[in-house]
């Protein structure tokens, strides 16, 4: 099978970063599907990953965590799906990844594509619609009914894919008011067109510009740019006893300190963990997924695709991992095809 993989971890210009390669096609067994890709999507996990390190593979790593593509076999064990099912999903970050015409995912964190999106835009989905559910409904115990409708969420990075859809879910299912950040007129476009109530940006003074808006604290703080950077001004205007959540990894130590007085908390949301540790409620994901794209063929939410790069090979992957360093992205980059 024709896939895109690495053998040397390498800066993105660099000739062999990634590399066209052909792959033995897996073989489905317990409760693995073998899914024919249709199309990815690419995330920031994915320029992590791959980022200048002094290891080395014996055989070549594929990576990409969001794919959607067909069913093409079923391990013995399946019970959730049937060979010809369209699907979408993000895998595991510890096995082969998307880059490859065919992939091995377990049944458990997998979700029928929903019917009114073609693959490209379905692939757009998974990670961040993953990581944005469990961020909101999950790690800060937020009413997916409306019971929290009303409060005050900020998310900043709101144009980026995750944010995209933080966006949406906290204004369609929860009701909160949200404020997003935005760096640029094009950026803040697109997060008001999602939902945003307001605007502000996150390369500025974050705390004058919410208090600004009549927002003395704020219940909620998603964070998906850069903590380092940013959580003195989040402990300042995260509320008596609320909750700040990242999911971007600090290089300094988080001075959670900063929360005692107010007795908030600090949250951290990583959509792998299920996968990585076969948690007992695994199969969370796949019922997140089913209901995300309920909410996709209901018109309730819409698709974050920025960008469609072509095909899926080296050049085009080089590219769109050239552009998510550069930290210019709004919405999703999707390929399709080999």
């Amino acid at each position: 099978m024709k896939a895109v993989a690495l053998t040397h971890y390498l800066p993105i210009e660099h000739a062999d970063s990634l590399l066209d390669v052909i792959l033995p096609k897996p073989e489905a067994t317990g409760r693995d599907l073998l899914v024919k890709v249709e199309a990815i999507s690419v995330n920031p996990v994915d320029t992590k990953v791959r980022s200048p390190k002094s290891k080395f593979e014996l055989t070549p790593r594929v990576l990409g965590w969001d794919a959607a593509g067909i069913v093409e076999a079923v391990g013995p064990e399946v019970t959730l799906f049937k060979p010809g099912d369209a699907v979408y999903y993000a895998g595991d970050i510890t096995r082969p990844g998307s880059n490859a015409q065919f992939q091995l995912v377990d049944e458990r964190i997998v979700g029928h594509k929903p019917a009114s999106l073609d693959f490209a835009a379905a692939a757009a989905l998974p990670l961040t619609a993953i990581t944005a559910w469990e961020s909101l409904f999950y790690r800060l115990h937020i009413s997916q009914t409306g019971a929290d409708a009303g409060k005050t969420v900020l998310i900043v990075g709101g144009a980026g894919g995750v944010g995209s859809v933080a966006i949406q879910l906290a204004k369609v299912l929860a009701g909160l008011t949200v404020i997003a950040t935005a760096a640029r007129p094009e950026s803040q476009a697109w997060v008001q067109k999602l939902g945003a109530d307001a605007t502000v940006d996150h390369r500025a003074d974050l705390v004058a510009q919410v208090r600004a808006l009549g927002h003395q604290y704020v219940d909620y703080v998603l964070c998906f740019n850069n903590t380092d950077q940013h959580f003195a001004a989040l402990a300042e205007l995260i509320a008596p006893q609320g909750t700040i959540l990242t999911i971007v990894e600090n290089a300094q130590p988080v001075p959670v300190e900063l929360l005692k007085s107010k007795s908030a908390s600090y949250a951290q949301e990583f959509m792998f963990t299920r996968a990585m540790f076969k948690t007992p409620d695994m199969q969370a994901q796949h019922q997140l997924l089913q209901d995300v794209a309920g909410l996709i063929d209901a018109g309730r939410l819409r698709a974050t695709v920025g960008e469609d790069y072509g095909l899926i090979n080296a050049a085009n992957l080089k590219r769109a991992h050239a552009t998510l360093e550069a930290g210019q992205t709004i919405g999703k980059i999707v390929l399709a095809g080999f």
